[in-house]
């Protein structure tokens, strides 16, 4: 079934990235005949990266999904905008209205291979490098490993510690794909979050970047809120 004409998937990345980490999403979506744009988000604070989204969202026309990985997830629960007519977390944080990134985050416990993650003296917060093959993508190729460590982008620690606003998920239907296997956000606290959305929900036995490792899953999700709400 096609979808609505200038009907498009924007899509925010999480830390650690940028929107090349939606590259394989990106060309699936556009064999389905959806228009794709990522919204390249600042990482210095959690306001700053809603003030990209928005933009980004500002300069499509007609109707939008939304889909954030990761740290997007509290970005993406401002898209207000009307036209925004879904919202898609993968493997993503949800805070409610005046909770932080940070206690979502730290909610449950820590993998035992999750990195070590720490400010540096100008408050960046940098992925170890061991990091992207033991947690952030553990599934991942040789060669996404490399690209993911070459590109990553540091995420200030005013994203993690600012308060959320009123999150759109409380009017827009969500969609939740849960990362059984992640080891940077913990599988329970993604039901917690998921289940205190009333999102629907996908569960699949994939690490915390399944942009990269199984992209196919992904765009379920995706088609399956599009072909729901852009009809």
């Amino acid at each position: 079934m096609p979808f609505p004409e200038n009907s498009t998937v924007v899509v925010a990345h999480g830390a650690w990235a940028d929107g090349s980490s939606w590259k394989e999403v990106i060309l699936l979506l556009n064999r389905q005949g959806l228009q794709v744009v990522a919204a390249p988000l600042p990482l210095t604070s959690l306001s700053d990266d809603i003030v990209a989204l928005n933009r980004t969202i500002a300069r499509t026309n007609g109707p939008v999904i939304v889909a954030g990985h990761a740290y997007a997830g509290a970005v993406i629960a401002a898209a207000n905008d009307e036209r925004v007519k879904a919202l898609v977390y993968v493997a993503a944080l949800a805070p409610e209205e005046g909770e932080t990134v940070a206690q979502v985050f730290y909610r449950d416990e820590a993998h035992p291979q999750a990195p070590k993650l720490a400010p540096d003296k100008d408050g960046w917060i940098w992925m170890p490098e061991e990091g992207f093959s033991n947690a952030f993508a553990h599934h991942a190729t040789a060669d996404q490993i490399a690209v993911s460590k070459a590109v990553q982008r540091p995420i200030a620690l005013k994203c993690i510690q600012e308060p959320a606003p009123k999150p759109a998920w409380r009017s827009k239907p969500s969609w939740f794909l849960i990362a059984e296997e992640d080891r940077m956000i913990n599988p329970k606290t993604q039901h917690f979050m998921a289940n205190r959305m009333r999102a629907r929900t996908q569960t699949f036995a994939v690490d915390h970047t399944p942009l990269l490792t199984a992209p196919e899953k992904v765009l379920q999700v995706i088609i399956a809120a599009a072909q729901e709400t852009l009809s």
